[in-house]
């Protein structure tokens, strides 16, 4: 039988987000993550350390330091930020597109007295906590060839929560725009992978012309790589508070747009 949502949506609400509605649809997603985590986390975290471990010894033998750093940590703090955006915005595009497309599994969710704002808040705030873990991985493995401890890493998970919000989000918005699952593909050719190359991972900016390192200020990831490098290495106030402000301003936009897109997807 049927379940006409309708007058459960347009009952008058108490606030813009319900925190038991926010909760019910968390705790949904850590059910689920209990039965996959292994297949997800060594995805998540394999790559990432591969790409640490080629650049940092394939280049490492060339390049010994950069910018006064050993490349091998230059690389290893960089390589966080990796896996933070591909445990990320992949999750945001390929399980949003398939849980609304084909299973379906957000008509039986906003049957109940969620709404949409709610749903997928709570998703990506699932992901971007998924992503601040994964991107310790990199680190860890960079202590292993000497990067040295230090306070400041106690903030990596923040830094990956805060970018991994963003790109949740932002994955969320494409999985409402694109025609088709195949469609992903322009995503990822035509801005993931030079948000990937110009985030300042594998090599410095300043050495590019200067239009590249413009253009590197609007790109999340840089924020992210900078954020990361500045507290292991050493903490740059003002500047971290830009880095900051950027990464929260991307995280709200990419808010609004996936919530509009996707509540026309699936309402109105």
């Amino acid at each position: 039988m049927a379940i006409d949502a309708r007058p459960l949506r347009q009952q008058p609400r108490v606030r813009a987000i319900e925190p038991t509605a926010f909760a019910g649809v968390f705790a949904r997603e850590i059910t689920l993550f209990r039965r996959s985590w292994m297949s997800s986390t060594f995805g998540a975290i394999v790559e990432p350390t591969i790409n640490l471990i080629a650049f940092g010894f394939g280049l490492g033998a060339l390049v010994s330091m950069v910018q006064g750093i050993p490349y091998i940590q230059f690389v290893g703090t960089g390589t966080v930020a990796t896996a933070v955006l591909f445990s990320s915005v992949f999750a945001g595009m390929f399980d949003t597109y398939v849980k609304r497309y084909y299973q379906k599994t957000y008509d039986g969710i906003l049957a109940t007295p969620v709404d949409v704002p709610e749903l997928f808040i709570a998703e990506a705030t699932w992901i971007a906590v998924k992503a601040g873990i994964y991107g310790c991985a990199p680190l860890g493995i960079a202590m292993l060839f000497g990067l040295p401890p230090s306070w400041g890493m106690l903030a990596i998970p923040f830094i990956g929560f805060l970018t991994g919000l963003g790109f949740a989000f932002m994955g969320q918005w494409f999985s409402g725009i694109v025609p088709s699952i195949d469609s992903f593909t322009y995503v990822q050719s035509a801005l993931i992978t030079p948000l990937f190359l110009l985030a300042g991972i594998f090599f410095p900016l300043t050495g590019l012309p200067q239009w590249v390192s413009t253009a590197a200020e609007f790109n999340p990831l840089y924020h992210c790589v900078s954020l990361v490098r500045h507290a292991v290495f050493g903490w740059e106030p003002v500047n971290d508070l830009g880095h900051v402000c950027a990464l929260i301003a991307f995280a709200v936009l990419m808010a609004l747009g996936s919530i509009r897109i996707l509540r026309i997807k699936l309402i109105d």
